[in-house]
């Protein structure tokens, strides 16, 4: 009987993570990780929760539970990373982050005691990495993405170091950031406890702002100043690891150091790169075959093996081989301009523009639409009890291009949504 309650805990907690638009599919593996991320109550208490911030009051209405135990076992909740805390105007509130990147990234981010984290790596990579539902869905299941690329600011050019923009520059997210923690990698952590791991830094992953507090608070990053942050970046430049952020442009909350062998961003990038699963940078590199001399390094270093040997079809070099960039996979992240020691790849603006979202809220409603979720968005039966907050996700549709706000008004079916939409077309 027991395990049919535990059974039903965790179907429940799965239809939860499900109502986000980055959502987990249900498989057999994902429920063996629920099951060592959560026990039986923890999930059928947290399958209640609501899709945005929410107050101690909230979670003890819905829970039907006085608040000093509610806030007990909300406090408890964010002490194992499960549930971010954040303090707004004096008041605490709490989220349930996606799984990605959220919580099952937040398991192993330190090392722990309290749960087998061997077995759970061996499961993440089962999910992950042989089964793919879930990282198809993460990475391809919607036109906007979860994740960007950053660009290497130290190959740019003067030119170019003049026309970047502020959020297209990690460094820029480094020092305006309120909070700084640093944590383990979760990508190598997990590769390590497999037997796979590269020689690469794993104490190098970095958080920003609210999310950046939360796991301060917990111990799950350490908090570090913003110049001990750049010389960390420069390690990883140093590397050729590969800046991987949140694809926002105010407040980004994460960026990670990606290897192309462990991490799961650049890892898609390899396997569906021409379904482009990571948005690149405003850069693409360009060769001087005139100057290439035939290295090598830039094929040896790309970690998305973006750059490959063709035939040298030039009836005027009598090279039989040159390298050749696939630029409809590329990332732009630079790292081949600086493999390059004869200074025969130089970067260069895009033709085309790259388009980021404002801030999470505004990724959060695209990505909604794309997967269809948006009515389970804006008519969560928990979350919306404010107009606030209604009013903050409408404010973003109605800035939406029209074919967008035609997608949201036809999942919502809400005449009120066409009337608003007429008006402003």
């Amino acid at each position: 009987m027991s395990h049919m309650i535990g059974k039903t805990a965790y179907k429940k907690l799965e239809e939860r993570l499900n109502r986000f638009p980055q959502g987990a599919p249900p498989s057999e593996t994902l429920y063996k990780i629920l099951s060592i991320l959560f026990n039986e109550k923890d999930a059928e208490l947290v399958s209640q929760l609501p899709i945005k911030p929410f107050t101690i009051s909230t979670a003890s209405r819905i829970w039907k539970l006085d608040r000093v135990n509610t806030r007990k076992v909300l406090d408890e909740l964010a002490g194992k990373a499960i549930l971010m805390d954040s303090e707004h105007n004096g008041i605490k509130k709490y989220t349930l982050p996606p799984p990605m990147a959220g919580f099952f990234e937040f398991s192993l981010m330190r090392t722990r005691k309290d749960i087998d984290q061997k077995l759970l790596s061996e499961l993440f990579y089962q999910y992950l990495n042989v089964e793919e539902d879930f990282v198809k869905d993460l990475f391809l299941g919607s036109e906007t993405l979860l994740g960007r690329t950053f660009v290497q600011e130290e190959v740019l050019s003067k030119d170019n170091l003049v026309s970047i923009l502020d959020y297209e520059k990690a460094s820029n997210i480094i020092k305006t950031a309120s909070h700084i923690g640093i944590s383990m990698c979760y990508c190598r952590h997990k590769m390590a406890h497999l037997g796979k791991a590269c020689d690469a830094p794993k104490d190098i992953c970095m958080t920003f702002n609210n999310v950046a507090k939360s796991l301060i608070r917990h111990n799950y990053a350490r908090r570090v100043e913003s110049s001990e942050c750049m010389e960390l970046l420069h390690k990883a430049y140093d590397y050729n690891l590969v800046q991987c952020g949140e694809n926002v442009k105010n407040n980004v909350s994460f960026i990670c150091n990606c290897c192309g062998c462990c991490c799961e961003f650049l890892v898609a990038a390899k396997r569906f790169g021409m379904l482009h699963p990571v948005q690149t940078t405003s850069f693409i590199p360009k060769i001087d075959e005139d100057k290439c001399i035939g290295c090598g390094k830039c094929v040896k270093t790309c970690p998305i093996e973006a750059i490959e040997w063709v035939s040298n079809d030039d009836e005027t070099n009598n090279k039989s081989k040159k390298v050749k960039i696939n630029e409809e996979i590329c990332l732009g992240c630079g790292i081949c301009v600086k493999a390059c020691s004869n200074k025969s790849i130089t970067l260069e603006r895009r033709k085309e523009q790259v388009i980021t979202p404002v801030n999470s809220v505004h990724r959060i409603v695209l990505m909604a639409i794309d997967k269809g979720k948006l009515q389970e968005l804006i008519f969560d039966n928990q979350a919306f009890g404010s107009h606030r907050a209604m009013s903050a996700v409408l404010g973003v549709i109605l800035k939406l291009p029209p074919i967008k706000q035609m997608m949201a008004s036809k999942q919502m079916k809400s005449i009120y949504l066409e009337k608003l939409f007429e008006k402003i077309i």
